[in-house]
């Protein structure tokens, strides 16, 4: 694992007497891994009115650390209250917001760079995931903020990818190597995203050389339909630890995840392969079933959850720690910024 020096630079921040003074970073905020244990870390505030996005501005190295540590930090007791207040935590880490694109879930935009956690049915399971791992260009970092909790259910289940690799048979761990991960999207068909609302584009022109760029086959169907397919590997280096870890959509986006009412009720009105996903291995072939659940024990093994409370906020390293979500009642409200696109630390860390 790399090694990192750490430096912290409190704010500033005025006492009652009229001249300056320094607090340290434990002066002014808590943290605590005993409540859920090391994921997701802790923090609260240690004193009255603490600018949440001026801390993280100035503690940066701090929360980097213990980000890639422990994988997500819970700040919970912040007067964290707007959607622009959540923004301005996210942007307060120094890393570039990223726009929803190549979409596989439905969402609404909130604001700039915010958009809610998705527009799922209440009454659905949200499987383990990390976010957008199909892509070349995903997501580092993953904040939620919790505008409004659910009145009963609706916990946000985490699972260190590092952790479910570790609980995968050696043998499991070899195929998928070896084979890879081939991910099939059929658009449209009434039952999933259309191709306009993924690409976030009318021209299929554009379409296609984003899907080129993004070493994705198209294919045109009849009636302007699109299936689209793209192999990706199912282990990825972490570009910051070096770490090995378990970072793709295979289970997710594989046909036997959905509920059992859904998927009969999908294969009532089409084909298997024009389901709007499915996961093979690379060359094709299916994933045996006993594979599948052995994939599901190994996240089921990790999982932990904690209650939202009004004003969290979550702070994940989207390739050390899946997320999902759970049924919900009452009108939960969970906002999502996605930030530092991993393409630009590669690229930073090839040409210094």
């Amino acid at each position: 694992m790399a090694s990192y020096k750490v430096t912290s630079t409190p704010a500033p921040f005025k006492s009652l007497v009229p001249k300056p003074v320094k607090l340290s970073e434990e002066a002014l905020v808590k943290v605590d891994a005993r409540e859920y244990g090391a994921l997701p870390l802790q923090v609260q505030p240690n004193a009255e009115a603490v600018n949440l996005s001026a801390w993280i501005a100035s503690n940066r190295a701090g929360v980097e650390r213990r980000l890639l540590k422990h994988g997500g930090l819970l700040f919970r007791g912040f007067a964290v209250e707007t959607i622009e207040a959540f923004r301005e935590c996210v942007e307060a880490l120094g890393a570039p917001l990223i726009e929803y694109g190549e979409r596989s879930s439905p969402r609404s935009r909130m604001s700039h760079g915010v958009y809610t956690s998705t527009d799922h049915p209440a009454d659905q399971h949200i499987v383990l995931h990390n976010e957008q791992s199909y892509t070349l260009n995903w997501p580092m970092k993953i904040c939620f903020f919790c505008v409004t909790p659910p009145s009963g259910m609706g916990k946000t289940p985490l699972a260190d990818s590092r952790l479910i690799l570790n609980r995968i048979t050696p043998e499991t761990v070899r195929r998928f190597i070896e084979k890879q991960i081939m991910y099939v999207r059929n658009y449209g068909e009434g039952l999933g995203l259309s191709w306009q609302e993924a690409f976030q584009t009318n021209d299929r022109s554009m379409v296609e050389s984003h899907c080129r760029n993004a070493s994705m086959t198209v294919e045109w169907k009849d009636g302007g339909r699109l299936r689209t397919w793209q192999v990706r590997p199912a282990i990825r280096t972490h570009p910051k630890t070096g770490e090995p870890v378990w970072f793709n959509h295979a289970l997710f986006f594989n046909l036997s995840s959905l509920d059992e009412t859904v998927r009969r009720s999908m294969l009532a009105v089409v084909d298997e392969n024009e389901v709007p996903y499915n996961t093979f291995y690379g060359d094709g072939s299916a994933i045996e079933p006993h594979v599948l659940d052995e994939l599901r024990d190994a996240y089921n093994a990790e999982t932990v959850s904690f209650p939202w409370r009004k004003g969290d906020l979550l702070i994940l390293d989207n390739m050390l720690v899946s997320h999902g979500r759970e049924p919900y009642v009452g009108a939960r409200k969970i906002a999502v910024c996605m930030a530092e696109p991993v393409g630009e630390i590669v690229d930073s860390a090839s040409h210094p």
